[in-house]
């Protein structure tokens, strides 16, 4: 017993070795039924797909201020469930506008439906040929969602996410669509020295191979959908629409309207955010103040 307790404490070493050189196995598919929000995660190194318990689930009518854009990703959702053509999706703008809060109320509208979303890092996008071949013979319907996205180009995700937007030999699934929100148009930075690399053609201005580079991946999407600051009157009716949703009476009073105006020039934005953050404070003091003491 004494030698093959020893043996044992001589080949446990080994073995833990020999498994970090194994290739991860590929995480198991959670209940697709009982949870429509996703997660694509790497626990200890190894990839998981975690369900949400608890996503944010927020009604396309609650966005206000962007019925034209709500619009076209709803149209362009229907018909991805539907089994009909549609396309990749990019939001891209002004911060605090709504661009995930779109994403997250179409999927909310139609997880009744079979539609799915896999919420991905960027860190994470290397990964997309590993959840595609997961996800590709599932009855549902997957959109991939990586939320305000930005790249340099030597990180890998950038490679990665052009591959299977439109350059991959392999055709992504038919089931699946990339929804992604950027406060960059291109994804990536943009240089002053980069437009000097800008070349003249007779009367043509042809574009230096970098600027082409960033252009190339966002070209990749197949529908943009562009969102603008909100002027005072869009930003007020966004705070009166929470003032309802909350249950505060006082909805257009001059004292509210003057403190949600201070409440964004505090914060340097008329946002759909700033907004929500503003209601909340303002009904929730309202609500503690008409407790008895």
């Amino acid at each position: 017993m004494t030698e093959l307790a020893d043996f044992l404490a001589q080949v446990q070493p080994l073995l833990a070795r020999l498994e970090r050189l194994l290739p991860p196995a590929l995480p198991q598919v959670p209940d697709m039924e009982a949870h429509s929000a996703f997660r694509w995660r790497r626990l200890g190194g190894y990839p998981v797909l975690e369900p949400i318990s608890h996503p944010h689930r927020i009604a396309l009518e609650d966005l206000q201020g962007v019925a034209r854009q709500a619009a076209l990703v709803e149209r362009n959702t229907r018909q991805f469930v539907c089994g009909l053509p549609a396309n990749n999706v990019l939001l891209t703008g002004a911060r605090g506008t709504g661009k995930s809060s779109l994403v997250k109320a179409v999927l909310n509208r139609f997880s009744p439906e079979g539609l799915r979303l896999v919420e991905v890092d960027k860190r994470d996008l290397m990964d997309l040929p590993d959840i595609i071949s997961r996800l590709a013979d599932l009855p549902y319907r997957f959109l991939l969602f990586s939320d305000d996205l930005s790249f340099n180009a030597e990180e890998p995700g950038y490679t990665s996410l052009k591959a299977v937007l439109d350059g991959s030999v392999a055709a992504t699934p038919e089931n699946m669509l990339i929804y992604a929100t950027s406060n960059r148009r291109h994804l990536m930075p943009e240089y002053m020295e980069e437009n000097l690399q800008a070349r003249h053609v007779g009367e043509e201005i042809h574009p230096g191979e970098t600027v082409e580079e960033k252009i190339s991946l966002s070209e990749r999407f197949g529908l943009w959908v562009s969102f603008y600051p909100f002027d005072q009157a869009e930003y007020l009716a966004i705070v009166r629409h929470w003032l309802q949703a909350l249950g505060c009476s006082d909805t257009d009073s001059e004292a509210m309207r003057l403190e949600a105006v201070q409440w964004a020039l505090q914060r340097g934005s008329r946002s759909g955010r700033v907004a929500w953050h503003f209601a909340r404070d303002w009904a929730g003091r309202r609500a503690l103040a008409a407790r008895p003491s």
